[in-house]
């Protein structure tokens, strides 16, 4: 399944967060491996500061896994359904692990694009 994923930087995390990006520490141990960096490489700011980005998952629990990872960075505020349940072939068992290559929530994740700007925490040192 896709989420859409509304989160805000934890005060104090800006650097942190950079700095696990940069180091490609962001998720580590995390059985969702390279896809924090993706969510990163495509999530954007928003003028009021929130971030946002399509995240997979496949989790019977939106995030579960993810969950830990990101809240070490970021306080999630809302994490709702990328499009339609009833057309999620991974989900509704069709085809497993379907998400990793569908294109389903493209529209969404282009219309994402055009707001606020791209996310890019401080560099570190800077």
């Amino acid at each position: 399944m896709r989420y859409l994923v509304t989160a805000k930087v934890k005060p104090g995390c800006s650097e942190p967060l950079a700095r696990a990006i940069v180091e490609g520490m962001l998720g580590r141990g995390s059985v969702a491996g390279d896809e924090y960096f993706r969510n990163m490489e495509a999530a954007r700011e928003l003028d009021d500061g929130r971030v946002q980005w399509v995240e997979v998952c496949f989790c019977a629990t939106p995030l579960a896994e993810e969950r830990e990872y990101w809240e070490e960075y970021f306080t999630l505020e809302k994490v709702q359904d990328a499009h339609a349940r009833s057309r999620c072939r991974d989900l509704n068992g069709v085809e497993p692990w379907a998400c990793c290559d569908c294109d389903c929530s493209a529209r969404l994740e282009d219309r994402l694009a055009t707001k606020g700007r791209p996310f890019r925490p401080p560099c570190v040192g800077s």
